[in-house]
């Protein structure tokens, strides 16, 4: 399923801000507005993908124009951010060398995520790596 959150770019003292009205505590950045634009997809689908990880509803995106003005903000640009929400999770037993294994799992913790949500995106940036999708 294809959704379509709007966001906000925002002028910031280093370059660019990104927020997503509907999703809080989803953020990105980038030098310039087109970097912003670009790095908020990959920020999106990491939250969500971890919303859906821990079991969390996901919000529906609101409608661009519906969208109030912040006086407080410095807007550059407003977005929409394509996501192609998972499916459904399917089971898959893996065997992984326990040194891997070991070292995702520091990872993880390190970052406040689970050893899937590490899995998943290592999975996601080689399958787009080498099928552009």
């Amino acid at each position: 399923m294809v959704r379509f959150y709007p966001a906000i770019i925002e002028r910031g003292g280093a370059g660019f801000g990104v927020f997503f009205p509907d999703v809080p505590g989803c953020t990105s950045a980038g030098a310039s507005v087109q970097e912003a634009a670009q790095n908020a997809e990959e920020a999106l689908l990491a939250h969500i993908g971890l919303s859906l990880e821990y079991g969390d509803t996901l919000p529906m995106p609101s409608l661009l124009d519906d969208i109030e003005t912040d006086a407080d903000v410095d807007e550059a640009a407003r977005i929409l951010v394509r996501i192609d929400l998972p499916r459904e999770p399917v089971h898959v037993d893996l065997f992984l060398p326990s040194d891997l294994v070991d070292r995702i799992d520091d990872l993880a913790r390190s970052e406040g995520r689970t050893r899937s949500s590490i899995m998943i995106e290592a999975a996601q940036e080689r399958v787009r790596a080498r099928l552009g999708s």
